[in-house]
């Protein structure tokens, strides 16, 4: 098919209107709801102007618009070719249910700063779509490196040390290292071709050019791009990038940040070099140059997908669940043959469609129920029944599960591997087998949340998410109280002097030995000696029959409608076994420092990470009858979950339907890619792609 060039200003528009946006949104700061008006109004036009291009290029057109020239032969163009638009669309279309969902985070959580967000948020967008839309290396370098400084302000919003700290870590990694490398690796390709230019199957200068300046200038870019995109061990701005707001982690996850990073990485092997070069490219012991770039994705994504094991806190979890996942796109580039490429293209609506499902329901259970940490979660699929179950739906999807989005583009991407070792080269079949034992240990990682959410009570809570050997975690609770409820917090009745510490101990101990009465100091007749206390075995305590100290639950004696008393033996699982918990941020941990346990961090940054859970945060009175949950900083209230059975759910007392709603569609479009990828336009999309980038003899079969 022969594209027909059309001299048009729609791409240019596409990047300017949320820019403008970004004025009036900053202009209307007094007034929240036009503030939020002027966000949801760009969304629209943004996503309705890339729309309004989708059947033409469907058709075979390229949009072109440009602004001159930098150098000569090198312009400032802007091009809506297919892939730009698969990449547009997509952008542009979760842009508006990312803006929803942004209104109830940021309201509902008592965010501050937040037209900063919104306006930080709209240039952001703009930048993702200038990156969409390049017409040549130096165009997309400069909204390369334009989203990264739109998202800074995003990812240190709580303007905590920790989220500085992961903001100037972003920078350094993507803007200053990524950017670099792109930067060397354009400023080499136009030194050996002459030519920068996207162009369909590769420039064709490159192909008589030195094979090891070739080489390095593939790496160059591929590396470069593959910052944003997560590639190990350029990998950890990611993580630490979850400090910023829930909406942030979706933009950065799903929408523009490291789905830019993979869409370069798309630019460069099939626009700037080419399938069938970057197969050619041959590297010692069998090798390309292509093989090369899909086993550094097999090794991200296996490693990303171990570590993503050991997570308790639920966005680090997620956060490594992307670093592998984006790696199937590397991976799928990689495969020389028309399956994995399309395999590769369509796993980038899957992710997104499917993270962005992920990470609503992570913000929405902070904002309902201030619970960031799996460890913490037993049994709250009942209070929050739409968002876990949407949750386990996206978790299906990322395991390819079949009728969801990511069994279709792991399928295509499989079958391209064999295909692959079987025609060409045995190396595609130890990738094959990556993409298996992935998905396997994308299970193992979101198996756990489920089975907590939904399987588990509080009293009987098992902490399988701190995955360690033996296999399976502890069966031990982590949660401070045993019985899944939490005690009350100290500010709660102030003419209450029991929560001391020192005294909690005495009144377990001297309840254990049965004398005296609890809190009477004048009984001194009945205090026991220090020799009398029962020493490190806890002899006198309640043990099971592996000698650990486990309360009493007898129903008969005691009123569960109060909190039990503490045990605190110092063997709980995420004590004796801490994985992530020294995470500095998250409100799951505020308790340990109220309870006179060390701060994580050593000096009180993780309680301020998480300020807002006794001032500034507000809970679930706002959205309907949360109320229970009042003052509740993690983990189940004092009598466990409230039940909210599927009609009450529906009514959206769970939570406000800004997060709601948002967190239905998206989970909505990964099943529909999952069963109608052709009626959605994304299938169709990427074999036009993938036919005008293939040799002949590589077609589809």
């Amino acid at each position: 098919m022969t594209d027909a060039f059309i001299s048009d200003p729609r791409p240019l528009l596409a990047v300017l209107v949320s820019f403008v946006a970004a004025f009036f949104i900053v202009a209307s700061h007094r007034s929240p709801n036009v503030r939020e008006g002027w966000t949801i109004a760009a969304a629209v036009a943004k996503f309705g102007i890339v729309a309004s291009m989708l059947p033409a290029v469907l058709d075979g057109a390229v949009f072109e618009w440009s602004l001159g020239a930098f150098l000569p032969g090198i312009e400032f163009a802007l091009r809506a070719d297919a892939l730009g638009m698969l990449f547009a669309f997509l952008a542009s279309g979760l842009w508006i249910v990312t803006s929803f969902y942004s209104i109830g985070y940021m309201r509902g959580n008592d965010e501050t700063n937040q037209t900063r967000y919104f306006a930080a948020f709209a240039v952001s967008l703009s930048a993702t779509m200038g990156i969409a839309f390049a017409g040549n290396l130096v165009t997309i370098f400069v909204f390369y490196e334009i989203l990264s400084i739109a998202t800074y302000p995003l990812v240190a919003h709580d303007e905590t040390p920790e989220a500085r700290s992961a903001g100037r870590k972003y920078l350094a990694y993507t803007m200053f290292g990524g950017g670099v490398l792109v930067l060397a690796g354009t400023a080499l390709v136009y030194l050996i071709a002459g030519n920068v230019s996207f162009t369909a199957g590769g420039i064709q200068e490159l192909a008589n050019a030195d094979p090891g300046l070739a080489m390095l200038a593939f790496f160059l870019l591929a590396i470069g791009f593959g910052v944003k995109a997560g590639i190990m061990p350029l990998h950890q701005w990611l993580p630490e990038a979850m400090v910023a707001p829930t909406p942030v982690s979706g933009l950065l996850h799903a929408v523009a940040v490291v789905k830019s990073g993979a869409f370069g990485v798309s630019r460069v092997v099939l626009d700037v070099f080419g399938p069938e070069l970057v197969f050619d490219l041959s590297l010692p012991f069998g090798f390309s140059a292509g093989l090369v770039l899909s086993t550094i994705g097999a090794i991200t994504l296996t490693a990303a997908s171990i570590i993503a094991l050991r997570k308790d806190h639920l966005k680090q979890r997620l956060a490594y669940s992307t670093v592998s996942q984006l790696s199937y796109i590397i991976l799928g580039l990689g495969l020389f043959g028309w399956y994995g490429l399309v395999g590769a293209l369509l796993h980038i609506p899957a992710h997104a469609f499917m993270k962005l499902t992920l990470f609503f329901c992570a913000g929405n259970l902070h904002v309902s129920t201030h619970t960031d940490y799996i460890s913490e979660m037993a049994g709250i699929g009942k209070r929050m029944p739409l968002t876990m179950g949407a949750f386990t739906v996206a978790s299906l999807g990322m395991a390819g599960i079949p009728l969801l989005a990511g069994f279709v583009s792991k399928y295509y991407m499989l079958i391209g591997g064999i295909r692959m070792g079987a025609q060409l080269t045995p190396v595609a079949y130890y990738l094959v087998g990556a993409l298996l034992l992935s998905g396997v240990l994308n299970i193992a990682y979101f198996w756990p949340v489920i089975y907590t959410a939904f399987f588990e009570a509080e009293d009987a809570h098992d902490a399988k998410p701190l995955v360690d050997f033996r296999m399976g975690g502890e069966s031990r609770s982590t949660l401070p109280a045993t019985d899944g409820g939490r005690p009350e917090d100290e500010n709660d009745d102030p003419e209450d002097e029991s929560n001391d510490t020192d005294a909690e101990v005495d009144d377990v101990v001297e309840s254990a030995e049965g004398d005296g009465t609890v809190g009477d100091p004048s009984d001194d007749a009945d205090v026991p000696d220090d020799s009398d206390i029962p020493d490190a075995e806890l002899d006198d305590l309640p043990t099971d029959a592996e000698g650990v100290v486990r309360p009493d639950f007898n129903t008969s004696e005691r009123d569960f409608s109060e909190p039990a008393e503490r045990v605190d033996t110092g063997d709980y699982a995420v004590d004796s076994r801490p994985s992530d918990a020294d995470v500095p941020f998250g409100v799951g941990r505020r308790d340990n420092a109220t309870e006179g346990s060390e701060a994580d961090d050593g000096d009180g940054a993780a309680v301020e990470a998480g300020r807002g859970d006794d001032e500034g945060h507000t809970d679930d009175g706002e959205h309907g009858d949360g109320h229970d949950d009042h003052g509740h900083a993690g983990g189940p209230p004092a009598g466990g979950w409230r039940h909210i059975d599927g009609l009450d759910a529906l009514r959206g007392r769970e939570s406000t339907w800004f997060t709601l709603g948002p967190i239905l569609t998206a989970m909505s479009l990964a099943v529909l890619l999952g069963v109608i990828p052709y009626e959605m336009g994304f299938l169709e999309l990427i074999e036009l792609i993938v036919d005008t980038r293939l040799p002949e003899e590589v077609m589809r079969p």
